[in-house]
């Protein structure tokens, strides 16, 4: 009998997700902010690196599209609501801590948790829709200049080329809306797990 409670407690404290139910939830939320600020900080780098390559071969253009104008402005606008969700990912971390932590009198309730994960959604979503937004007019620009070269035929005017920064521009606005989806994905499982509790 001494064995097998000596066995059970072993295989208790060898288990990296812990038994109590508030301390399981203590270590999703950390452990989902933890990849979710990385995977999304990830993508903003690229996204910000195209938007600099884009941003940087506007410069030498001759004359630049307004359409692609728009689109880096809303590339550029979800990055920024990017930065806020990464932000936010961190402190989900901080959320999870707290609620590991062996005193009861500094966990966060539950009501101002499940406040932060849908503030966490909210900014997830709003951040999906300006990127798609962006997305939207930057391939418009690129539609309409693929159906304006003539096949076969030599382009004179160079306004009508697809260039590479156009490109960027699209890589930008769909890393963003790449990362605000895994943003969005996190929260709503974080919601799924405190409200189960």
């Amino acid at each position: 009998m001494e064995k097998n409670i000596q066995t059970e407690t072993e295989t208790q404290g060898r288990s990296l997700v812990p038994s109590h139910p508030l301390q399981r939830i203590a270590h999703n939320i950390r452990l989902t902010g933890w990849i979710t600020l990385w995977v999304q900080l990830a993508l903003a780098l690229v996204s910000g690196l195209s938007l600099l390559f884009a941003a940087t071969g506007r410069e030498f253009a001759d004359r630049s599209n307004p359409g692609l104008g728009i689109g880096i402005f809303w590339a550029i606008s979800g990055i920024l609501v990017l930065l806020f969700g990464v932000f936010w990912d961190f402190r989900y971390t901080r959320i999870g801590r707290r609620l590991a932590n062996p005193n009861p009198t500094l966990h966060p309730s539950k009501a101002d948790t499940t406040r932060a994960i849908r503030l966490g959604i909210m900014v997830g979503l709003v951040g999906l829709l300006i990127t798609i937004l962006g997305a939207g007019v930057s391939v418009s620009v690129l539609v309409a200049k693929a159906v304006s070269q003539p096949p076969g035929v030599a382009i004179t005017d160079p306004n009508k080329i697809i260039r590479a920064l156009d490109v960027f521009i699209v890589v930008a606005n769909i890393n963003g809306i790449a990362a605000h989806f895994v943003g969005v994905v996190a929260s709503m499982w974080l919601l799924e797990r405190v409200q189960q509790h």
